[in-house]
């Protein structure tokens, strides 16, 4: 068969992959038959030039009509870009995602360096006496990159932080880039060399950002289909990030202060029971 090239989402001609497909299908939990299924049928719909962004609308339509938990699970990376506009939201997120993982965060705070300048960090997460000074990334347009000016700058940071006065010299402090996306091959090349460590889409490869989620089901609230931006930015507003924070509010209470429908608040609530209990 003759290859046909696909444009992904930064404008690149790369071959179609059945393979992707598939995996992609087994990995919002689909059962081995129906990713098959999957491929197959969209292996069959695909014609030169079709952008990856179409093949992910089409995979979701499947899974939605044959897996709808697995639809919203395939959802996920759409749903982080969904957090934004900006990257606050984001920045809340990961915190939840480094507290699940026994540290305490805090975020937004500020440290001066070496240089007497006033640094802006967007989280410092501790346990024990380790601590990570973390920068995150976000983007909210797919396709994007974490490159190798931006793991250049997070550095530069971080050692003038360290070399200035306001760290306790009692504990060890690490430098930790993340992102929603991914990182070129030369961030992650300069940031292992030098010692930083990298989370993000797919990186690294044992315990990558969306594997953390997914184990953990740190789902945001983005994710649920009955969610939109307007609903989006009602609860993160009221702290409520991930889909297991939803069931923190009372429903007829939050429906009546926000002036929404108790129905809709239901469906919501719904929804994020049967994703965390099957997904």
């Amino acid at each position: 068969m003759e290859k046909i090239y696909v444009v992904n989402l930064r404008g690149e001609r790369e071959p179609f992959s059945f393979k992707k497909v598939y995996k992609s299908a087994k990995n919002a939990g689909a059962s081995n038959q129906l990713a098959l299924e999957i491929a197959k049928n969209i292996e069959r719909e695909i014609y030169p030039g079709i952008s990856t962004a179409e093949i992910f609308d089409k995979i979701h339509n499947y899974l939605s009509q044959k897996a709808p938990i697995s639809a919203i699970r395939f959802n996920l990376k759409k749903a982080i870009l969904n957090l934004g506009p900006t990257g606050f939201p984001f920045e809340k997120f990961i915190a939840k995602v480094f507290q699940s993982q026994g540290f305490k965060v805090k975020t937004n705070q500020f440290i001066q360096g070496s240089s007497k300048i006033k640094y802006e960090i967007d989280f410092i997460a501790k346990k024990d006496n380790f601590f990570y000074i973390g920068e995150c990334k976000y983007h909210n347009l797919p396709g994007g990159r974490v490159d190798l000016q931006v793991a250049l700058a997070n550095f530069a940071r971080f050692l003038d932080i360290k070399e200035g006065k306001t760290l306790n010299s009692n504990f060890n402090y690490k430098s930790i880039l993340v992102t929603n996306t991914k990182f070129t091959t030369q961030a992650i090349r300069y940031s292992k060399y030098v010692g930083v460590e990298l989370l993000g889409w797919k990186y690294p490869m044992s315990q990558s950002l969306e594997k953390i989620i997914e184990e953990n089901k740190l789902y945001p609230i983005t994710i649920l289909p009955s969610i939109n931006s307007y609903l989006a930015h009602l609860f993160i507003e009221r702290k409520i990030i991930l889909v297991k924070d939803i069931f923190k509010i009372d429903s007829e209470k939050f429906a009546k202060e926000n002036n929404l429908s108790l129905n809709k608040i239901i469906k919501i609530y719904q929804e994020a029971k049967l994703l965390l209990q099957n997904g």
